[in-house]
C-alpha cells in the first residue's frame, strides 16, 4: 500500500517500485478526501486512489509506504501496525521514537531487526550525510560535524514547486515560504525553534547521532531553501578523533 499516493513522494514511489520490478499481487493507494477516485500507474496497472481511513488496513496488505505528513502517519501507522502490516514512514513523526529504527540501509540495516511494526526514513539531507560518514566514524571516531545544507523546493511538496514555478512566471506566490524563492536563498527550513536552530537543523543534528548510534557527537546545521526544483546540497566540515 502506498499512503499519500497523489503527492510528489507518493508517485515517485510508484515509479521506484516499477523501476524495480518490485513484486507484488495487489497494490493499493491511499490519499486524503479530495484525492479519492483519481489514478496513478504502477507497471502499467492503473491504480483508483482510495479515501485513507480506519478500515482500509483490514486487508491483506504486507508492506504501507507511507508519506503523507507527521499527523496521519500518527494517526494511521499504528493502526495498520496492529493489523500486522510493516510500515516504513517518510515522514518525521517516529523517526526519533526509541522503539521504531531509523534505518538508511547503506549505513544501519541491522537495525530494521528489532522494529515492532514501523520502521522510519531519515530526513533527505541526512540519509546522504551519513552514507559518507559512517565509513569515517567506523574508521577515525567523529567527533564534530558542522552541517550546511541547500535544498530544493521539492523538498516542500507540491506547494513549494508552484511557488518557484510561479515566481519564475513573475507572479508573487506564498504558499510554501514567508518570502519570493525565486532568485533567493531562505535559510529557513521548517519552523523555528525556541534554541534558534529551525526543526529541520534539528532532525539532521539528532537523525545523525541516531542512526550512527554516537549521542556524543557534537553537531551543527544549517539548512538554506534554494530556488532550484531538485537536488539537495550540502558540505560537511568534520573532525575526527584520530
Amino acid at each position: 500500500a502506498i499512503v499519500g499516493a497523489t503527492g510528489v513522494v507518493g508517485r515517485t514511489f510508484l515509479k521506484v517500485l516499477e523501476e524495480r520490478d518490485f513484486p507484488f499481487e495487489n497494490l493499493y493507494a491511499f490519499a486524503s478526501a479530495k484525492s479519492a477516485g483519481q489514478k496513478v500507474t504502477c507497471k502499467n496497472k492503473e491504480i483508483i486512489v482510495e479515501e485513507l481511513t480506519e478500515d482500509v488496513f483490514n486487508r491483506d496488505i504486507d508492506i504501507a509506504l507511507f508519506s503523507a505528513g507527521n499527523s496521519v502517519s500518527r494517526k494511521f501507522a499504528p493502526i495498520a501496525a496492529s493489523k500486522g502490516i510493516i510500515v516504513v514512514d517518510n515522514s518525521s513523526a517516529w523517526r526519533m521514537e526509541e522503539d521504531v529504527p531509523l534505518v538508511v540501509p547503506e549505513v544501519n540495516p541491522q537495525d530494521i531487526k528489532w522494529h515492532k511494526g514501523i520502521i522510519a526514513n531519515p530526513n533527505c539531507s541526512t540519509i546522504q550525510a551519513v552514507v559518507a560518514l559512517k565509513p569515517l566514524h567506523d574508521h577515525y571516531k567523529i567527533k564534530r560535524i558542522v552541517y550546511s545544507t541547500y535544498q530544493a523546493v521539492s523538498g516542500s511538496g507540491m506547494r513549494g514547486i508552484k511557488d518557484l514555478e510561479e515566481g519564475l512566471k513573475g507572479n508573487d506566490q506564498h504558499l510554501a515560504y514567508p518570502h519570493p524563492i525565486v532568485n533567493n536563498c531562505l535559510p529557513h527550513i521548517d519552523k523555528f525553534m525556541e534554541n534558534g536552530y529551525t526543526k529541520e537543523e534539528m532532525k539532521m543534528i539528532f537523525e545523525t547521532k541516531k542512526i550512527l548510534n554516537a549521542p556524543d557527537i557534537r553537531i551543527t546545521a544549517t539548512t538554506v531553501r534554494v530556488p532550484v526544483f531538485n537536488c539537495h546540497s550540502e558540505s560537511i566540515n568534520v573532525e575526527f578523533e584520530k
